[in-house]
């Protein structure tokens, strides 16, 4: 009896021995699938991204290459105008060009610098009122101090900060 069950067990744990290495390779391949499917695609979307970019280039560029033709077609008509009358001719040429909407420069607000000036004034005339007895005199001298400092305060933030390009 104790050989029967012996030889029961083997062939019950090679069969499922087996039957594991089958489910395993069938997760494996499985997984590969999925795998191969998500590389897929992330390729057809990058692909897709790429057409998307070069095409959006292409028509940025058909802009700019419009608008150049513009701003020559312009600069052509307004370099020579001549006015004919009463017997006299007046002509004269532009050197400047008609460039439709120019890009103006955002304004940046107070430097560092004009802000130091307003500070440091008004401490300095609050200082120099508080300090000496003829109060109008303390308040502008302390006032021009103040200002000289918060002004070389500020235009060395300016410096740190770029809007202003350092000594050399």
């Amino acid at each position: 009896m104790k050989k029967i069950l012996v030889v029961i067990a083997l062939s019950s744990s090679v069969l499922f021995a087996c039957n594991n290495k089958a489910k395993e390779e069938a997760a494996l391949k499985q997984a590969e699938a999925e795998k191969a499917m998500a590389v897929k695609a992330v390729k057809d979307s990058l692909r897709l991204d790429s057409f998307k970019r070069a095409e959006t280039a292409k028509i940025e560029a058909e802009k700019e290459a419009k608008h150049q033709a513009e701003l020559v077609a312009a600069r052509k008509a307004g370099q020579r105008s001549s006015y004919s009358g009463s017997g006299r001719t007046y002509s004269s040429t532009s050197s400047s060009s008609y460039g439709g909407t120019q890009p103006t420069a955002k304004k940046q607000g107070w430097s560092d610098a004009a802000k130091g000036s307003v500070i440091g004034g008004a401490a300095g005339a609050v200082g120099g009122a508080l300090i000496d007895k003829k109060k109008g005199r303390g308040a502008i001298i302390g006032g021009l101090v103040g200002a000289g400092g918060g002004y070389l305060i500020g235009r060395g933030e300016d410096r740190k900060s770029g809007r202003v390009q350092p000594k050399n």
